[in-house]
């Protein structure tokens, strides 16, 4: 990794170093007890870190282990969590008389690492730790350290891919609503193209001075400012193809990781864009199969963007 600005990785530790409600801490602990000490390190990032509450709602998580070998009794795992990162969990944990759920994501520490740098087209991974990530639990200081050099790294590279799409003097608001929305026209999410709006303004102040932290390569003259911006844009449209077909093959991987994932999918396109659909019998049991009609009925009534 390139050098990072000594304030940036200052306010990325505090910011990570943040307590988290009990009721995020209990269902980290379970996941983390499910893989043993194969874990390094538990994230906390996502809508209920933005809003301080869980409740009716699906924590996010990441879990980072040092290899898929101390996470994965079979080989077929460790090879689709090698190949098509990351595998994604549910899990519930009890608390206070109720039941809190979880999504997870497993991933190694050293493919976090080299999946945040700009030298990795797909934004799947720096455009969402470039915002708020709260590190719940880190074996030890050497392992936190990694981690807020990893959320800084993606950070830089969420900023400078973004950057040369814009006119040179656009505001934090500007650039960072920009990039999110970019960041989800790579996948195939139900959000509203005023999401990366609100993502911004959740923390804008965070944005704001963050902005200030990053050094911008500058054209020398309007012709190489243009020239900057023609290559970026054909470089987002290549992020489109790439995210867009890796989303369809994440989802379909996780039917063999995510306990009845089709019916989660499927309340999160509801509750994020209004579209309703019923899945079937046949189509639960199945979801591999249907899921080329599913996704196309869902795509027509405006449920993907």
């Amino acid at each position: 990794m390139e050098p990072l600005p000594p304030a940036l990785i200052r306010l990325i530790a505090a910011e990570n170093a943040a307590p988290a409600g009990q009721s995020i801490v209990a269902v980290a602990n379970a996941a983390r007890r499910r893989h043993g000490s194969g874990i390094a390190a538990v994230l906390f990032y996502g809508s209920c870190l933005r809003s301080g509450d869980d409740v009716g709602s699906m924590v996010d998580l990441y879990l980072l282990t040092d290899s898929y070998q101390k996470v994965h009794r079979g080989p077929f795992m460790r090879m689709l969590n090698r190949l098509l990162p990351p595998n994604v969990y549910y899990i519930e944990a009890p608390f206070a008389g109720r039941t809190v759920r979880a999504k997870y994501a497993l991933l190694t520490l050293e493919q976090l690492e080299r999946l945040v740098e700009q030298r990795t087209l797909q934004s799947y991974f720096w455009a969402r730790f470039a915002q708020p990530t709260v590190v719940l639990w880190a074996r030890g200081p050497a392992v936190r350290e990694r981690v807020t050099r990893a959320l800084a790294t993606a950070v830089v590279t969420t900023a400078r891919e973004t950057r040369h799409l814009l006119h040179p003097d656009a505001t934090p608001h500007t650039l960072w609503s920009r990039a999110f929305r970019e960041a989800y026209r790579t996948e195939l999410r139900a959000e509203a193209p005023e999401r990366g709006m609100a993502l911004y303004e959740a923390f804008a102040a965070r944005y704001d001075t963050i902005t200030q932290m990053i050094d911008y390569p500058e054209p020398a003259s309007p012709a190489e400012t243009l020239e900057r911006r023609r290559r970026a844009e054909r470089k987002w449209r290549r992020r489109r193809v790439v995210g867009k077909t890796l989303s369809v093959l994440r989802l379909l991987k996780s039917a063999f990781t995510f306990e009845d994932g089709a019916t989660y999918l499927i309340w999160k396109i509801e509750r994020h864009s209004g579209v309703r659909f019923e899945l079937t019998p046949w189509q639960k049991r199945h979801p591999i199969l249907a899921s080329g009609t599913v996704f196309w009925r869902i795509y027509r009534a405006g449920g993907f963007r």
